[in-house]
């Protein structure tokens, strides 16, 4: 089984609110229609999601937000979720979405429904879930990211890699002189936070990644706007990217 994750940044256009990217994810979907393995999708909020969350000032952190926030927030997710859904039907895939509200209880996921995902991908469906606004009890929500999402699926359906879509090609430990982290190590590459990633930009998916690495699972970081990358990284065959090597393979 495989995990794939595509950032927020790659199906829509973080610089213009509500604008998603149809032909990056039509190229996507058209790849991961050759793909002869089990998988499960999550994705990002990006112009829809976080701009609703930076103007309702909405974290990750569970807190009493503004009732009418949290509805536009989750509804603009589940807008953007419905465009990711129509262009995968339309690339032959078979998209059975799951809301963050099925496998999570507050901020603490439920092990037995994540594990259910696992029989519904093998079945010929493909899970499809995706960050979101949640309610957390006594009053409060928070957002919860696809990153985190990824972490929490990782630890129970233990797939053979996880792949993060991102809009560059990987990490980088001298961005001015476009020096590729190949493989990641100990390293300190250089993370910038776009203002309107609430949810950590990169920082946190390179958090993330490194939970996931440590209980033994690949992780690679790919260009997303290049879905044959993706390929590339399921099939082993010449990556190009970043790596955050599990130790099962070390």
């Amino acid at each position: 089984m495989i995990l794939i994750k595509l950032g927020g940044s790659i199906i829509t256009n973080k610089q213009r609110p509500l604008s998603p990217r149809r032909k990056t994810i039509h190229g996507i979907a058209r790849v991961l229609a050759t793909l002869d393995e089990p998988a499960v999708l999550v994705h990002g909020g990006g112009s829809f999601g976080h701009h609703w969350s930076v103007m309702y000032d909405m974290h990750t952190k569970p807190q009493r937000y503004d009732s009418h926030g949290v509805a536009v927030v989750k509804n603009s997710m589940i807008d953007l979720n419905r465009i990711v859904v129509e262009i995968l039907l339309k690339n032959k895939l078979n998209p059975y979405c799951l809301q963050p509200a099925y496998f999570m209880q507050g901020n603490k996921p439920v092990p037995e429904r994540i594990a259910e995902m696992a029989k519904i991908s093998k079945s010929g469906l493909l899970p499809v879930t995706f960050g979101d606004a949640l309610w957390y009890g006594q009053n409060k929500t928070y957002i919860l990211s696809g990153d985190v999402i990824m972490t929490h699926l990782s630890q129970v359906l233990n797939p053979r890699l996880c792949i993060f879509a991102l809009n560059v090609d990987g990490l980088y430990g001298d961005p001015d002189a476009k020096k590729l982290i190949t493989e990641f190590e100990n390293q300190r590459p250089s993370m910038s936070k776009n203002k309107m990633d609430v949810t950590g930009g990169m920082a946190r998916k390179v958090r993330e990644a490194v939970k996931i690495s440590k209980t033994g699972i690949d992780v690679f970081f790919v260009n997303g706007t290049k879905p044959e990358r993706i390929a590339m990284a399921v099939n082993d065959n010449k990556f190009h990217g970043t790596i955050f090597g599990g130790r099962r393979n070390v």
